[in-house]
């Protein structure tokens, strides 16, 4: 049995929560592992935003049963989230289960350089509200004969192909941050990256990376 010792019940609570939130956009949602050391990568994918969420853990120490190399598995987001005990601060590592295709292809580990022109976190919020409120009055104003899916697919692609700010990053990853509770009021602001074809928003809270559009799959790191 793996026990992950994480740095503090806040550590643990965090973790909680990023799980809980992907599990509301896919109960059988399944997370990549990564730890090196103290420090611990959860890697999912929300299906509704078509993005990668990064969040980033602090150990106590190594994890048992693997103190000299790393620990990278795929495994169940919901079992994971069973076993954290948040006043213990641990976590344990459950069975590998088979990773869906997007666990095979995660961001380059370096390369990151800064990307200017994203908005301020205010203006980043009103962004994502506005598009809510448009994909909502949008959808509303559709005759009923027009009301499918195809049609409301349409429209959101629309919606949130478009771009922040004086970037190339798409509003849907935006949007996504905020759902996930990374693009929280105060401490540091969020800042935009790039490496390749990847674009990646990170906050004090965790990161979003999305490819950027055109660019194909130009760049991946396959492990």
């Amino acid at each position: 049995m793996t026990v992950l010792h994480l740095a503090d019940e806040g550590e643990a609570a965090d973790l909680a929560a990023f799980l809980s939130r992907l599990l509301h956009y896919d109960r059988g949602a399944a997370v990549r592992l990564q730890a090196a050391g103290t420090a611990l990568a959860v890697f999912g994918r929300p299906p509704s935003f078509e993005v990668l969420a990064i969040r980033a853990v602090r150990l106590a120490k190594p994890y048992e049963n693997g103190l000299d190399v790393t620990l990278d598995v795929t495994v169940s987001a919901g079992e994971l989230l069973e076993s954290v005990d948040e006043s213990a601060a641990t976590a344990v590592v459950p069975d590998a289960v088979t990773g869906p295709p997007w666990a095979g292809v995660l961001p380059p580990r370096g390369g990151w350089r800064p990307e200017p022109g994203l908005p301020a976190p205010d203006a980043l919020r009103a962004m994502v509200s506005a598009a809510v409120a448009e994909f909502r009055s949008r959808t509303e104003e559709l005759a009923p004969e027009r009301r499918n899916r195809a049609e409301l697919d349409r429209i959101g692609r629309e919606i949130w192909s478009r771009t922040a700010g004086d970037t190339h990053l798409p509003v849907r990853a935006v949007h996504a941050a905020q759902s996930l509770g990374f693009l929280r009021a105060g401490g540091t602001e969020p800042a935009l990256f790039s490496s390749g074809a990847w674009l990646r928003l990170r906050t004090p809270y965790g990161s979003i990376a999305v490819r950027r559009a055109g660019l194909g799959a130009l760049d991946v790191s396959v492990r």
